[in-house]
C-alpha cells in the first residue's frame, strides 16, 4: 500500500511478535536469498542485496540468519532452496486492483493459496496483464519526519538536494517523509539521504499505482483483512493496491 497506510504497515511489521515475527523473518530472509542468487553475495557490488539486508536489519533479523541466507543464495550452503520471484495480479472487493509479489519454491502451491485467499475475501485472481498495467515500479525511501528537525535540515533545501540526486517526488506526511525515484536513481537518492545522516525506516522498489481510487470504509476494511491474510502466508512478499492514501 502507499501513503499513510505505508507508514502504518512499516510500524505494524516492526511490532510483530512470536509466530508473526517468525513469518516476517522468513520473508525477509527469502528476499536476501533471491537477490544473492541473482547478483552475488557482496552488498557493495549487489545493490538489491544491500536493500534486502537493510530491511532485514530494520526488522531485527539476527546477523547469523542474514549471513546464512546469503550463503543459500550464492550456493555456499549446499542445502539452499531455489526460490522464484513472481508477481500475481488480481481484484479485491469492489474491483480494487491488487498486485501480489511472491518468493516461492513451489509455484503451484503458492498460486493455489493466492487464489483461495482472493476468493475467501471477496476478490479474484486475475490473468497476466489484467492489473499490472495500472502500476509502475519505482524506488522509495521513507524516514521519520522529525529527523529533519533533529538534524537541523530545512525541508525545502533538503528537497532540492534530493531532486538534484534524482528524486521525482518528495511527499511530506504527518509522521514521515516519502521520496519517490525512478528505479535507476534509487541508489543515488538513498546515498544522498544517508549522506545527510538520516537512517531510513524503509527503502526499496515498490509497485505504485499510476492513478489511485477512493473507497468507502467498508471496502477499506475488507481490503485490510485481505492484506492481513496475505501477510500471514510466508510465500507472499508484499501486496500493492490502487487505493488512495
Amino acid at each position: 500500500m502507499s501513503g499513510h497506510s505505508k507508514w502504518s504497515k512499516i510500524q505494524h511489521k516492526k511490532g510483530k511478535v512470536d509466530k508473526a515475527r517468525s513469518s516476517m523473518f522468513t520473508k525477509l530472509l527469502r528476499a536476501i536469498t533471491v537477490v544473492a542468487q541473482q547478483g552475488g553475495g557482496d552488498v557493495n557490488m549487489n545493490f538489491s542485496l544491500r536493500l534486502a539486508v537493510d530491511r532485514a536489519k530494520a526488522g531485527n533479523v539476527p546477523k547469523d540468519n542474514i549471513e546464512r541466507a546469503i550463503k543459500r543464495g550464492t550456493g555456499e550452503d549446499k542445502e539452499g532452496v531455489v526460490f522464484e520471484e513472481l508477481v500475481y495480479e488480481g481484484f479485491g472487493p469492489d474491483g480494487v486492483a491488487i498486485l501480489v509479489e511472491v518468493l516461492t519454491d513451489n509455484k503451484n502451491r503458492t498460486v493455489s493459496d493466492i487464489k483461495h485467499l482472493f476468493s475467501k475475501h471477496g476478490g479474484s485472481l486475475g490473468s497476466p496483464g489484467s492489473v499490472q498495467w495500472q502500476f509502475e515500479q519505482l524506488g522509495t525511501v521513507t524516514f521519520k519526519k522529525d529527523i529533519l528537525q533533529e538534524k537541523g535540515l530545512d525541508f525545502d533545501d533538503f528537497s532540492l538536494e534530493m531532486v538534484d540526486a534524482g528524486a521525482q517526488d518528495i511527499k511530506e506526511h504527518d509522521e514521515f517523509v516519502e521520496i519517490i525515484t525512478a528505479k535507476e536513481d534509487l541508489k543515488k537518492v538513498l546515498d544522498a539521504v544517508i549522506g545527510e545522516g538520516i537512517e531510513p525506516e524503509d527503502s526499496g522498489l515498490e509497485w505504485v499505482a499510476k492513478e489511485t481510487i477512493e473507497v468507502d470504509v467498508a471496502t477499506q476494511e475488507k481490503i485490510e483483512k485481505l492484506s492481513d491474510a496475505f501477510d500471514e502466508n510466508e510465500d507472499i512478499k508484499e501486496i500493492y493496491t490502487n487505493i488512495e492514501g
